[in-house]
């Protein structure tokens, strides 16, 4: 069927008493063996969730809150990553190590105190996402010991780019394990039981 220029879609009355709406928290399902891709976050489709390096700790923390996430690129003033900080920076031990060390409260110390900067990051790329299976992105975080790991692409020119980011707690969802909220963190042991469900 045709359409007119400038109204190529056709309006359409939705009809009924009310209408479901997509929730975003149920994604799709996946199996080990479904594609890797599946399970990572695509950070051309979805906003990175970032932070400023001289963002004090506890902010950093209510910005993961407000954004559902346990991880933050910390990006410098042209939005270049320069470091990451998770949930375990921020409420693990290395804060109180930190105000010991220099004397300092707790208050006083910001994200560029605590975060793992770029140059200490690990990273996986795109092409070997692409090749890979939900159960191969499982084994790698247990074996790195990791609850978040970032995707990298390179451009043509070789510039890197983070293009995506795999989550544990995302895979449990979509594994169809519970995820609270209020964990610290997941156990693989969970998360490999429902992939060998």
């Amino acid at each position: 069927m045709g359409h007119k220029h400038g109204m190529p879609m056709e309006l359409v009355g939705i009809g009924g008493d009310s209408c479901a709406i997509v929730d975003a928290s149920r994604v799709g399902k996946v199996a080990a063996n479904s594609p890797a891709v599946e399970v990572m976050t695509d950070l051309r489709r979805i906003a990175a969730a970032t932070v400023d390096p001289d963002t004090s700790l506890a902010e950093a923390q209510q910005i993961m809150v407000l954004r559902g996430v346990r991880s933050l690129l910390v990006v410098d003033a042209s939005r270049h990553m320069i470091g990451l900080i998770t949930a375990s920076d921020l409420m693990g031990e290395r804060p109180l190590q930190l105000c010991n060390q220099r004397g300092l409260k707790m208050q006083d110390l910001t994200v560029r105190d605590a975060m793992t900067p770029i140059g200490a990051v690990q990273a996986v790329t795109l092409a070997d996402v692409m090749k890979s299976e939900v159960g191969d992105v499982v084994a790698m975080l247990r074996h790195c010991g990791r609850q978040h790991m970032l995707v990298i692409e390179r451009d043509r020119n070789a510039t890197t780019f983070v293009r995506g980011i795999f989550s544990s707690s995302q895979i449990a969802r979509q594994l169809g394990i519970p995820v609270q909220t209020t964990e610290v963190a997941r156990t693989f042991a969970e998360i490999e039981a429902a992939l060998h469900a």
